[in-house]
C-alpha cells in the first residue's frame, strides 16, 4: 500500500457552513431544544437524512414525527434490499438521495465505501479507500466479532469522512459526494487489542477523530476541507474504543472520551483540557450521552459499570453501579436512561440517582445500539431478532418482535419513515451481507 500521510485530489473542495443544534424535528436542522448533544451541519442536511454515528443528535434518538414500520420480514415492509461485497460494522449514512456505507472485502483486499441510491437501491459508486494493508499485523488477533471496516461514515452534507484501520494505522479519509477521494490522513499507529471501530465526529469546521490502542493514541481534530491537523491530544497506552463525541453539559459543549481508566472533557475547538478524572474502566465501547448535568459512562473490562459522573469538572461521580453495558450506546428520555446490556436484557434507570426501574428480558447477545423513534425504541440482537418497545419509565411494554438476517452487528439508521438496517444471511456455508430498506407499504 503506497499512500503519503496527507494528501488531496481536488475536484471541488467544499467548506462547511455550520449550525449546532441539540435534535433535529424541523427540516433544515435549525436549533431545537431536545437532548444535550451537539453537532455540525450544513443547511443541505435535512431531518430525513443521518448523517453520521448515531443519528443528527449524537444520541440515538432519531427525528420526531415520523412513522417507520413496526412490523417486517424478508418479504414485508422491504422497500429494497441491496448486497454488500465484505464485511462491516458500520452503520449506513443517509444524506438526501444517497446512502452511504463502509465495507471491508478480504476477497478484494480493500477497504470501500459504497453508495446506494435511496429510493431503488442500486449502487450508485464504489471507492477503494485503501487497497492492500488488511493482513493482520501484530501478535495478538482480533475480536472474532471485529470487522476492519466498524466505522460509520459521517458527513457535513458536501464531503463524506470515514475512518479505517489498514496497514497498522488508523486513517481518515474525506469523498466527496461523487466518491472522489479528497483527502487522506494518518491519526496513529494502531497496535490490535480487539479492534477498531471509532467514527469520526462533525464539528463547526473540524472532523474529530480517536485511535486509542496499546501503543499510545490520540484524539485528533482536523480541517474538514483539507484534512490540515488542527489539534491533537496523546492517550494512554491502553486499548479502548469509543467516538469522540460532543456533548452540551454544565452549560457549555464538551468533547468527552472515556476509558483509559479516565473521563475526559476536552474544549472541542482548541483540544484543550477542561476537566479530566480517573473513572470509567480500562475499556470502553459506547458513546456517552447527557441530561446536561452528568455524562454517564458506561464500560466491560476489566469493570463493568454504569455511572453518573457531574459535568461540571467537580471530580464528582453521583452514582455507579455494577451493571454490564459494555458495547450498546444509551438512550436518555425524561430523566431516565434506557439500556440494552449485552446479555440481553432490556433496563431503565433514574438519571440522577441510577435507581432501576424496571428490568426486562429480550434475550440473545447485542452488540449494535438501540435507536428511539418518537416513544418506541428499536433494539436488535446479533441473531437479527428486533425489539421494538415503550420508552416507558413505568413498565416495560413490548410492542412487537421481528426477524430479518442470522447475524447482525450494526446499529440501524432511521430517518424519513424508513429503516436502513445491515444484516447478513447464512446459505450454503456463505455468509452474505445486505443493506436492507424498511419502509410502510
Amino acid at each position: 500500500m503506497n499512500i503519503n500521510p496527507t494528501y488531496w485530489f481536488v475536484r471541488n473542495p467544499f467548506g462547511a457552513m455550520a449550525i449546532v443544534f441539540a435534535l433535529t424535528v424541523s427540516t433544515d436542522l435549525t436549533p431545537i431544544a431536545h437532548g444535550q448533544q451537539t453537532a455540525t451541519a450544513s443547511s443541505s442536511i435535512k431531518s430525513t437524512d443521518w448523517p453520521w454515528w448515531r443519528g443528527p443528535s449524537g444520541d440515538g434518538i432519531a427525528p420526531a414525527g415520523q412513522q417507520p414500520p413496526t412490523k417486517w420480514s424478508e418479504t414485508e415492509n422491504v422497500l429494497w434490499r441491496a448486497a454488500v461485497p465484505g464485511r462491516g460494522h458500520g452503520s449506513a449514512t443517509v444524506l438526501g438521495d444517497q446512502v452511504f456505507l463502509a465495507t471491508a472485502d478480504e476477497s478484494r483486499d480493500g477497504q470501500f465505501v459504497l453508495c446506494f441510491d435511496r429510493n431503488s437501491g442500486n449502487q450508485v459508486w464504489e471507492t477503494a479507500v485503501h487497497q492492500g494493508g488488511l493482513k493482520h499485523q501484530g501478535k495478538r488477533k482480533p475480536n472474532e466479532k471485529a470487522s476492519l471496516a466498524s466505522s460509520t461514515v459521517a458527513t457535513n452534507g458536501q464531503l463524506l469522512y470515514i475512518n479505517f484501520l489498514n496497514d497498522g494505522a488508523v486513517w481518515t479519509s474525506a469523498l466527496s459526494r461523487a466518491g472522489d477521494i479528497v483527502w487522506q490522513k494518518k491519526i496513529s499507529d494502531y497496535v490490535i487489542h480487539q479492534g477498531y471501530g471509532s467514527s469520526p465526529t462533525v464539528y463547526q469546521d473540524l472532523v474529530i477523530v480517536a485511535a486509542d490502542n496499546k501503543s499510545g493514541g490520540a484524539v485528533v481534530a482536523l480541517d474538514q476541507t483539507t484534512g490540515t491537523e488542527v489539534w491533537r491530544r496523546g492517550r494512554p497506552t491502553t486499548p479502548n474504543y469509543p467516538s469522540p463525541v460532543v456533548l452540551m453539559a454544565a452549560g457549555r459543549e464538551q468533547l468527552i472520551m472515556t476509558g483509559c481508566n479516565l473521563v475526559t472533557s476536552l474544549d472541542p475547538a482548541s483540544g484543550k483540557e477542561l476537566w479530566e478524572i480517573e473513572g470509567a474502566t480500562t475499556e470502553c465501547v459506547t458513546s456517552t450521552v447527557t441530561d446536561g448535568k452528568h455524562v454517564f459512562t458506561t464500560g466491560g473490562f476489566p469493570k463493568n459499570h454504569i455511572a453518573a459522573v457531574a459535568a461540571d469538572g467537580s471530580g464528582t461521580t453521583t452514582w455507579e453501579v455494577n451493571t454490564r453495558a459494555y458495547v450498546p450506546s444509551l438512550l436518555i428520555k425524561d430523566q431516565h436512561l434506557f439500556a440494552v446490556l449485552d446479555a440481553g436484557v432490556a433496563t431503565c434507570m433514574r438519571c440522577d440517582t441510577g435507581e432501576e426501574v424496571w428490568k426486562a428480558r429480550l434475550g440473545g447477545t447485542f452488540s449494535s445500539s438501540p435507536v428511539m423513534v418518537n416513544d418506541l425504541i428499536y433494539a436488535t440482537n446479533e441473531d437479527g431478532e428486533t425489539f421494538i418497545f415503550r420508552a416507558r419509565t413505568d413498565k416495560f411494554e413490548l410492542v412487537a418482535k421481528n426477524q430479518l438476517g442470522e447475524s447482525v452487528f450494526a446499529t440501524p439508521a432511521i430517518c424519513g419513515n424508513q429503516i436502513f438496517t445491515r444484516v447478513a444471511h447464512h446459505k450454503d456455508g456463505q455468509r452474505n451481507e445486505y443493506l436492507y430498506c424498511l419502509a410502510k407499504e
